[in-house]
């Protein structure tokens, strides 16, 4: 098939001739059964859609004379005009018989009248409420308190001893040491990082990890054995060209390992360190002083006491005696070890130390547990005064240069 010929179809019929009975498309014999048209004239009465037989034929029969046509003639006068008059009203429905019952009746109170006993059970449920919540606050309150009585057991470590015991003042009254205003007396005031200096003029500041906190009427350092846990003087405390004493009361909790509790010196090496060294895999109290400027082991001079103990309180005490140039340390007042000979002590630079000495450059020996009553005398106590200030007996006259922690 090429593009603009029609394609084959059946021969349509020609029109039917003027004045036949067909229209355009229908012959004028009968037509002869074929696809979508009826096989014969209409049986009976006819179906829907098709004329009765009998009746005209409003699709090819004209309008019978006489008869009106609704798409041409007008309506009779009087006749309804279905496009014009409007319609008559329609008959109102009959009522039902009888009314359909309410499926879902609505109760009405028979009066306004508030439900006492609803408002008076309610009431008592809030007030039951409000006392569960006054016991709940009550009970927390105690818990609180409570642990806050075993925080303050747990910072004195069990021990006992007249300046662990708490303070027996009236209510309202500061204790012994205090300023009344709520500030800690061993703090530099103002400045809670600094331990304050009570017998000279020089303040040690504490690491991140180091807190001063109560115990007892007095007040110790607590530190956790890390490079963060140590107090720094801003200079040189000890003159270790002259005699000296060193003395502080101490609370270990290591086993092994190097813990210094208290030293001098921030270059290559310790001057002095007093504290706690490893001795045949425990801890040992030791007093050590270095003589030669290169800080080499080989210059250290060491007095050694028994075991350190571990969460017991212990004061050690160590003296350099410049005119018989000797070294000496007590545990609790007691002569311990055997005093060492030392051509001099170097003095070395940097500050004094509590927590922490230098060693080859670098700090080591980071003290684990807590100290007080650390003191510097710009002299060496004889055994005797070392005794009679483990009693509490010490001679009045005889002052400690520096003090720390000690109310």
């Amino acid at each position: 098939m090429s593009f603009g010929t029609p394609p084959p179809s059946n021969e349509q019929p020609e029109p039917a001739p003027e004045g036949g009975s067909g229209g355009y498309g229908y012959p004028s014999d009968p037509p002869v059964p074929g696809y979508g048209y009826p096989p014969g004239p209409p049986i009976g009465a006819g179906g829907y859609g098709y004329p009765q037989a009998g009746g005209p034929n409003p699709y090819q029969d004209p309008p019978q004379p006489g008869e009106p046509n609704p798409y041409q003639d007008p309506p009779e006068p009087g006749a309804p005009n279905p496009y014009q008059d409007p319609p008559a009203a329609a008959a109102a429905p009959e009522p039902f018989p009888e009314p359909f019952p309410d499926p879902f009746p609505l109760s009405v109170p028979s009066s306004t009248e508030p439900d006492w006993e609803a408002l008076s059970e309610r009431a008592a449920k809030e007030r039951r409420r409000k006392r569960m919540w006054a016991w709940g606050g009550a009970v927390t309150v105690l818990a609180l308190l409570a642990g806050g009585g075993a925080f303050l057991l747990v910072s004195g470590y069990g021990t006992k001893g007249e300046d662990d015991k708490p303070d027996t003042s009236a209510s309202g009254s500061p204790k012994p040491g205090t300023s009344g205003t709520g500030e800690n007396s061993a703090l530099v005031a103002g400045d809670p990082t600094v331990i304050r200096d009570l017998s000279g003029s020089i303040g040690l500041r504490m690491g991140e990890d180091a807190s001063v906190v109560p115990l007892g009427g007095r007040h110790e350092v607590k530190m956790r054995g890390n490079s963060k846990s140590y107090a720094q003087a801003a200079e040189r405390v000890v003159d270790t060209t002259k005699s000296f004493t060193v003395t502080a009361r101490l609370y270990n909790l290591a086993e092994k390992t190097s813990r210094i509790a208290v030293s001098q010196g921030d270059g290559e090496s310790f001057t002095f360190e007093l504290g706690g060294d490893q001795v045949n895999g425990k801890l040992t109290w030791m007093f050590r002083v270095q003589t030669g400027d290169k800080g080499a082991a080989a210059t250290a001079v060491t007095v050694a006491a028994g075991p350190a103990p571990k969460k017991d309180r212990t004061t050690l005490t160590a003296t350099y005696d410049a005119e018989k140039k000797t070294i000496a340390l007590y545990v609790d007042g007691k002569p311990a070890g055997k005093a060492e000979q030392v051509p001099a002590i170097w003095q070395g630079p940097g500050p004094f130390q509590l927590g922490r000495a230098r060693h080859h450059g670098l700090w080591s020996g980071s003290w684990s547990g807590s100290m007080d009553r650390v003191r510097v005398f710009d002299t060496a106590l004889s055994d005797e005064q070392v005794a009679a200030y483990q009693e509490g007996k010490l001679d009045s006259a005889v002052k400690p240069s520096h003090s720390w922690l000690v109310s």
